[in-house]
């Protein structure tokens, strides 16, 4: 069944873009649409490849001529997700993934509750400050108020976690993305004949916390 929308949500930090980037060489049919920003580009990143750069005057004409199926400010920056995407995705027959922040994610699920949510967390504060670390030293620009920052906000992103479907744990990357095929195919409507699948995506239920997803809140306050 083509033209699901899938919704990726992690805090920055928890490892997500990999575990999207796994996920796409592992199950076909699925469009990864490319989110807008006004942000600068970070490192190698590549207009058009992990985002489409615009300037804050043309974003916001896209907003006004409602181009995007959600979008949101985020620590001074715009980002936002085309209607077009999702239109595109159902016209070739493709189920679409977005990888979007909370706020987005809340917008299109007030819109199209039908989506399906994922929620990413890492496995503590501690190896979340780690990855932030690691990134921003790869980026060349550790600046300790911003991953403070960064650290404060997903306490709060965690606090929506319920509102989503599934939430998984980076903490094995393996596994993780084991899950995330998982979470895919078995809304997709596939299973292996033992219900593999099936078993281990509604692992990953929210309305049924696993012990392991109960830990890694815990490590946050409980969120």
């Amino acid at each position: 069944m083509a033209g699901i929308l899938f919704i990726i949500s992690a805090p920055s930090g928890s490892g997500k873009s990999t575990l999207v980037s796994q996920l796409l060489t592992l199950v076909e049919g699925l469009d990864f649409s490319i989110s807008y920003t006004t942000r600068a580009p970070r490192g190698s990143e590549i207009d058009g490849r992990e985002y489409h750069f615009t300037t804050r005057a043309e974003f916001e004409r896209m907003i006004a001529a409602n181009e995007f199926l959600e979008w949101a400010e985020v620590f001074g920056n715009y980002y936002g997700t085309a209607r077009s995407a999702l239109e595109t995705a159902r016209e070739q027959g493709q189920d679409l993934l977005l990888d979007i922040d909370v706020q987005g994610a809340l917008q299109i699920l007030k819109e199209l509750p039908e989506a399906v949510s994922i929620f990413v967390l890492p496995p503590s504060p501690e190896v979340l400050e780690m990855r932030l670390r690691n990134r921003s030293q790869a980026e060349r620009m550790t600046v300790e108020a911003i991953i403070a920052r960064r650290l404060a906000e997903a306490r709060e992103e965690l606090k929506q976690i319920w509102v989503y479907k599934y939430a998984l744990v980076n903490d094995n990357l393996d596994q993780a993305t084991t899950e995330l095929r998982a979470i895919v195919l078995a809304e997709r409507g596939s299973a292996t004949p033992d219900g593999s699948v099936r078993d281990l995506a509604a692992g990953c239920r929210t309305k049924a916390p696993s012990h392991r997803l109960l830990a890694a809140l815990g490590t946050f306050g409980g969120a």
